[in-house]
């Protein structure tokens, strides 16, 4: 399973965040969760809830969506050990990084890096987007719940990072059990023509217009 990703990269780091908002510069990582699959098919988890900086409060509607409280929050660990630890899973040789909806998870990490010091364990990173494969393969809806559905899954998106680390990875082998073309959405993300291109992009990222009903592959339209 995903040997042509296993071929190029030494493992395979999954990753997902809940966060307090959608504003990266200004919302704050409350759970960070990461899955590594090292091409032995060997397996290490992290995940920890990450303190709030001293005056912030969450929002309840945070709560209500993820059923994480501030008493949970409090017995987390602080923004700099969690950053340590995601630079750390970073450095493990050929990685390749993975999130269901990448720019988001990406964008918040940054940040938190970037606060202490280690935004460079990001530089020459390969990065995949479970999300733009998946609306080449199905049509709209395209949240990671419906591809959990749509891909019989025994994983669940629950908002909860844990759980959606696995259900990414689970979804994943699933898409290239169905076509081996992974590899060819390294470093390629679709985004929302009604959004435009991102506003904040990273760097290493070629960004192309992708539509909700999949017409061909994202790979195969020109470069914008």
């Amino acid at each position: 399973m995903l040997d042509s990703l296993f071929a190029q990269f030494d493992s395979i780091l999954v990753l997902d965040t809940e966060t307090t908002g959608v504003v990266p510069r200004r919302d704050e990582v409350i759970e960070l969760a990461m899955l590594r699959v090292s091409a032995q098919g060997e397996a290490e988890e992290y995940d920890e809830f990450i303190r709030l900086s001293p005056g912030r409060e969450l929002p309840r509607h945070i709560t209500e969506l993820t059923g994480i409280t501030e008493d949970m929050l409090r017995g987390g660990v602080g923004k700099d050990e969690a950053a340590r630890a995601l630079a750390g899973m970073l450095g493990h040789g050929r990685t390749l990084v993975v999130a269901y909806n990448a720019q988001f998870d990406l964008l918040f990490l940054y940040y938190l890096l970037d606060a202490y010091s280690l935004a460079g364990a990001l530089r020459g990173a390969l990065f995949l987007d479970a999300l733009t494969v998946y609306k080449d393969r199905r049509p709209y809806p395209h949240r990671l719940c419906d591809a959990v559905e749509a891909y019989a899954l025994a994983s669940q998106n629950t908002h909860r990072a844990i759980d959606d680390t696995h259900a990414t990875y689970e979804l994943l082998c699933a898409m290239d059990a169905e076509e081996d073309d992974l590899a060819r959405y390294v470093n390629l993300f679709g985004y929302n023509a009604k959004y435009g291109l991102p506003k904040k992009r990273i760097s290493s990222v070629t960004y192309r217009q992708q539509g909700f009903d999949a017409v061909g592959k994202l790979y195969e339209t020109e470069t914008e």
